[in-house]
């Protein structure tokens, strides 16, 4: 689809609106800056408890009448119709989605790529499973993925199916980099700069013998930057207006093609080392792993015939 659209010169806006989001945009750009200091951690999250039902264990059955499911199914192996593989509940199952990680995490993903100014991991790594949701779902309930950024950034993504608690304060979060010098929370509506405070002493030794050993430790703390707080909005009508300018001037759309496909291939080497159990080692230029063939193998899944690909 790049190379697609490289080649016809088609302007291609992607789905992951926050792009042309202004409150989104600044704060991308002030975690970028070097404003809070150096980014060692960035993370985000897809929050909900789905305990215990889910989204069902409705039993396989004939497709109804205007559904040509052997259409529907395309490439992937055929398999009896089931109403949770149908319309928006497919994404609950690897043949046609990479589960939340691939659905929500990757607007999230995005919006972390775009802050700290990579469009590649080096590594990756991911736990979870299936752990309590009662339904027929593929994809774990429960997930944490790690990767490796250039530049000594951990990115973090978390799934929790099972506990609808926010993971930062009480707000819901999209993503949130932690600085050296300060963390920027994004949020659906705004963000906000939260500063450090910096020592400038370097931390005592401690000893059970002098309680008061870290007071000029503690004392000579200083708030590194200013904090602050933005409101704004993510409506979705700023990334049609910017796709249609784009039409007509030509120019590159905030979230074109490219953008969209690293970040979504963020998502994609998440669930293959979660399949795989494996520590992976990424090639951006290559588009493949390093360390592993058998990661390699699911970069790519076997058509069902009459399908084809290119």
């Amino acid at each position: 689809m790049v190379e697609t659209a490289e080649r016809t010169k088609r302007v291609v806006q992607v789905g992951i609106h926050r792009r042309s989001s202004p409150y989104c945009r600044e704060a991308a750009e002030i975690a970028r800056s070097g404003e809070i200091g150096h980014v060692t951690v960035a993370r985000c999250a897809v929050v909900q408890n789905q305990w215990p039902l889910g989204i069902g264990n409705p039993p396989d059955m004939a497709p109804p009448p205007d559904v040509d499911w052997d259409l529907f199914l395309g490439p992937t192996p055929a398999v009896p119709y089931n109403e949770n593989r149908n319309l928006y509940r497919f994404r609950w199952f690897y043949n046609y989605s990479g589960g939340q990680l691939s659905d929500n995490g990757v607007h999230f993903l995005d919006l972390i790529q775009w802050g700290l100014g990579r469009d590649s991991a080096l590594s990756v790594t991911a736990i979870g499973g299936k752990y309590a949701v009662e339904d027929n779902r593929e994809i774990p309930d429960t997930l944490e993925v790690l990767w490796e950024m250039p530049g000594k950034t951990l990115v973090i993504f978390s799934q929790f199916d099972c506990n609808a608690a926010p993971i930062s304060n009480t707000r819901p979060l999209l993503a949130q980099f932690r600085g050296t010098k300060g963390t920027v929370n994004v949020f659906p509506d705004g963000y906000e700069v939260a500063p450090e405070s910096n020592a400038t002493i370097p931390a005592p030794a401690g000893t059970p013998l002098d309680r008061d050993a870290f007071r000029p430790y503690r004392e000579s703390m200083r708030p590194a930057i200013p904090g602050k707080e933005v409101k704004g909005s993510a409506d979705p009508r700023f990334h049609i207006r910017n796709f249609l300018d784009c039409v007509k001037s030509r120019e590159k759309p905030n979230c074109d093609i490219e953008s969209a496909h690293r970040s979504t291939t963020l998502a994609n080497i998440g669930n293959i080392a979660h399949k795989t159990r494996q520590h992976l080692e990424w090639d951006r230029e290559a588009e493949q792993f390093t360390n592993s063939g058998e990661a390699n193998r699911f970069l790519h899944y076997e058509y069902r015939a009459p399908w084809k690909l290119g």
